[in-house]
C-alpha cells in the first residue's frame, strides 16, 4: 500500500462488513477482510466480544518475525512458525501469528476503564491460521487479519504512529 502523500490517515473496522479500511482524508486507500468476534461487539471483560469505539495502537510486536511466527503472551515462540500452506486450514487451534498490534481504548466508559478496558483485555489485531474464516465473525474478541495483510498494516502503523482505529 502506498502511504505517501498528504492528508490525515485513519483506520476503521466495519463489523457488519467484516472489513478494515484505511482512509486518507475520508477516502479509502486500502481495504482488508477481517474477522471480529463471533460473540459480537461489546466491551465487558471476559465477554469474548470485540470492543467498539476509538482506539490507538499502543504497542507493536513482531517487527522482524517471519510470516507465520506463533506468539504467546506477545512473545515469539522460538522455532514455531506455521507455514503459509497451513494459514487457511486452521484446525482447532487459534494461533496469534506474524504481527501483533495491541489496541488501547480512547473512550472512557466505552473501551477504557475498569471492566471494559481494551488494553487490559489484550485486544489485538493479529495474523491468523484461520484465514478461511476472514470475512465472518470468528474471533474471541481480537481482530484477525490475513498474515500478509497484517504485515502491511503493521508497517503503515509504524510509519504513522498517530493513526487511530475506530470499531463500529
Amino acid at each position: 500500500m502506498k502511504s505517501r502523500g498528504r492528508g490525515r490517515l485513519e483506520a476503521r473496522v466495519d463489523v457488519a462488513r467484516q472489513s478494515l479500511v484505511v482512509l486518507r482524508d475520508g477516502e479509502i486507500v486500502k481495504s482488508y477482510r477481517v474477522s471480529t468476534a463471533r460473540a459480537g461487539i461489546g466491551s465487558a471483560a471476559g465477554s469474548g466480544r470485540t470492543p467498539p469505539g476509538r482506539h490507538r495502537f499502543s504497542r507493536l510486536f513482531g517487527h522482524t518475525a517471519e510470516p507465520g511466527q506463533v506468539f504467546v503472551s506477545r512473545r515469539a515462540v522460538k522455532g514455531h512458525v506455521i507455514p503459509s500452506s497451513d494459514w487457511r486450514s486452521g484446525g482447532e487451534k487459534d494461533y496469534v501469528l506474524t504481527r501483533i498490534l495491541w489496541l488501547e481504548g480512547l473512550e472512557p466508559g466505552v473501551n477504557k476503564g475498569p471492566g471494559i478496558d481494551s488494553h487490559d483485555r489484550y485486544i489485538y489485531i493479529h495474523g491468523t491460521n484461520q484465514e478461511q474464516l476472514l470475512g465472518t465473525p470468528a474471533s474471541h474478541g481480537c481482530i484477525r487479519m490475513a498474515n500478509d495483510d497484517v504485515i502491511e498494516l503493521f508497517n503503515l502503523v509504524k510509519r504513522h504512529r498517530t493513526l487511530t482505529l475506530t470499531i463500529a
